[in-house]
């Protein structure tokens, strides 16, 4: 199986509202979640930020669509190992996108790597690889900058448009449905309503109860590590 449809759009511009949507079409389609999913993968964008050259198929041989980081920073490369693919670049209001990501998966990052769990491998390796495609790779560790990143944005959506030929590009935004994504995937247009999933607001909830599970945890591992010293110093 190899990639029809490559997601050159940034996170937050409806990239898990068109996996639905793409998966709903039929197509298989990876995101960010399945890299949360799927550890393994992990070493393999790490060293794709670093300029090795690696597998592709070994990361997409399940899909046939992937939208969404870490995807969309190597979408050139893609592109040329998928030659057939088709490329869709979601946009989404510059302000509008710019709050979004810095209310939900920044924020993430910035948690994360205060939390207590930051010891632990999984989420150790998580970060370093977000920072190394997104945070650091693609805004250069200036995204706080809001001028700056709106620069990158902007300047990604224009870089997509030249690059990408007429014919594979699709810019798309999830407030235009199902009409123009059937048409330019050559499929038929569902009944149902288009997919409108992962807003902020959602987000943001699921933020609250890992910052809760994190904060439960250290009181654990804090409860444990007591009980054990006082075990250690009395009773043996």
């Amino acid at each position: 199986m190899s990639l029809k449809v490559i997601g050159a759009g940034f996170g937050r511009t409806g990239t898990l509202s068109l996996k639905t949507a793409l998966e709903q079409l039929g197509f298989k389609c990876h995101h960010m979640i399945e890299v949360y999913n799927n550890p393994k993968e992990i070493p393999l964008w790490q060293a794709a930020a670093e300029g090795q050259e690696i597998d592709w198929d070994s990361i997409f041989s399940k899909y046939q669509a992937a939208v969404d980081w870490p995807t969309a920073r190597f979408y050139e490369e893609l592109m040329k190992k998928y030659p057939h693919a088709k490329i869709i670049l979601g946009v989404r209001n510059p302000e509008a996108w710019y709050k979004s990501a810095q209310e939900t998966i920044y924020s993430v990052g910035k948690v994360s790597s205060k939390s207590v769990l930051r010891f632990l491998s999984f989420p150790r390796a998580m970060n370093k690889m977000t920072n190394a495609v997104v945070w650091n790779g693609t805004f250069n560790g200036r995204f706080e900058d809001k001028e700056y990143a709106l620069s990158v944005f902007n300047k990604h959506i224009e870089q997509v448009k030249a690059k990408v030929p007429k014919e594979r590009l699709l810019v798309f935004s999830a407030e235009m449905g199902w009409e123009p994504l059937c048409k330019f995937l050559e499929v038929e247009q569902p009944t149902t309503p288009f997919p409108r999933v992962n807003d902020t607001a959602e987000f943001q909830s699921r933020l609250k109860i890992f910052k809760y599970t994190s904060q439960t945890f250290l009181l654990k591992f804090i409860f444990f590590f007591t009980l054990l010293y006082f075990l250690f110093r009395y009773f043996v």
